[in-house]
């Protein structure tokens, strides 16, 4: 397994690692979560991510009986949590989301219990919130910080001008900022990280934990001929992932590359996750599966950059004709 620096920071995360967002709980049970965690450990994955929202904080607790049972050393791996949207859905009252100091203290505490662990590796704002000023945000993760519960903090969907003053909060007032974003990145998803975030790498060095590399599956190629039984996109409450994918131009986009694969001899999983983690920009690449079959060609990914040429890429390029126009000096 490849790690990487994340960012201006000491830490280093497997290029490679693992993800609980659809899978843990609502697709797989402890058996299999524990047979997937244990084969990503023992190929070198070392960092686990999680949210207060997934399955409404079910998935960390899953995700916190592995790891006890696995009982790995702590310092082994990394573990993540994310504060937002909290974890009671449509119930949640006032103060029971957002990034409040009040709602993210108490959400780290929800978090510590149900993965079960003493710190939070990373613990990222799972979005960025209008109501309630950067100061407030950014003094609190610092406190977090200093009083060891967790040890980097981080962003997720958030935009490079948001993330650039929190830095300018933290500097100014000299508290830690973040550390590391979670952009979605794949083929069909490039902006961000391609046109948006390459001032934000230039100056303050951000790290990145891609979530959806696959888009969702679609880049895998199973829903090239409709969507399978049990397929993230015939789960119920996930109707806006498969409005947002599968539509016939882009899945005419994903056929081709299906057939530039098979030339390269790999698969289509195996090509665009390859083609994500190839970008210097990217830290860590989460996976996501329910299955052993699919967890181990996924991590197959990263025999596949090699054969990423610049010919290969100009095909890619080609096919999905989703490369972000950056402006000429």
């Amino acid at each position: 397994m490849e790690y990487r620096y994340m960012g201006k920071t000491g830490l280093q995360l497997s290029v490679l690692s693992f993800g609980s967002w659809v899978s843990f709980h609502k697709q797989i049970d402890d058996s299999i979560a524990d047979e997937l965690m244990g084969i990503a450990y023992d190929k070198g994955v070392n960092f686990f991510d999680n949210a207060e929202v997934y399955a409404g904080g079910e998935s960390e607790k899953m995700m916190g009986r592995v790891l006890k049972k696995k009982n790995w050393d702590r310092s082994s791996y990394t573990v993540s949590s994310k504060v937002f949207w909290g974890w009671r859905g449509k119930e949640n009252k006032p103060n029971q989301a957002g990034l409040s100091r009040k709602h993210i203290v108490e959400a780290c505490h929800e978090a510590l219990q149900r993965l079960q662990v003493d710190y939070l590796d990373l613990y990222f704002c799972h979005r960025p919130d209008k109501g309630t000023p950067i100061e407030e945000t950014v003094w609190t993760m610092h406190q977090l910080i200093q009083q060891g519960k967790i040890l980097y903090w981080g962003t997720s969907e958030w935009s490079g001008v948001e993330i650039m003053e929190a830095h300018r909060v933290a500097h100014q007032y000299g508290l830690i900022g973040p550390a590391v974003e979670q952009p979605q990145y794949n083929l069909l998803e490039r902006n961000k990280m391609e046109n948006e975030f390459l001032m934000v790498f230039k100056t303050v060095g951000m790290g990145t934990t891609i979530w959806s590399p696959l888009a969702s599956g679609l880049l895998s190629g199973k829903y090239n001929e409709g969507i399978p039984e049990g397929s993230r996109f015939g789960l119920s409450g996930f109707d806006w992932l498969k409005d947002r994918w599968m539509k016939e131009d882009l899945l005419a986009r994903v056929k081709k590359l299906a057939d530039l694969a098979k030339e390269l001899g790999i698969s289509m999983a195996e090509l665009s996750i390859g083609w994500t983690i190839r970008n210097p920009n990217v830290t860590t690449a989460i996976l996501g599966a329910s299955r052993k079959e699919q967890l181990l060609e996924n991590l197959k990914a990263l025999d596949t950059v090699q054969k990423l040429d610049s010919e290969i890429l100009q095909r890619i390029d080609d096919i999905v004709q989703t490369k972000p126009v950056l402006p000429e000096y």
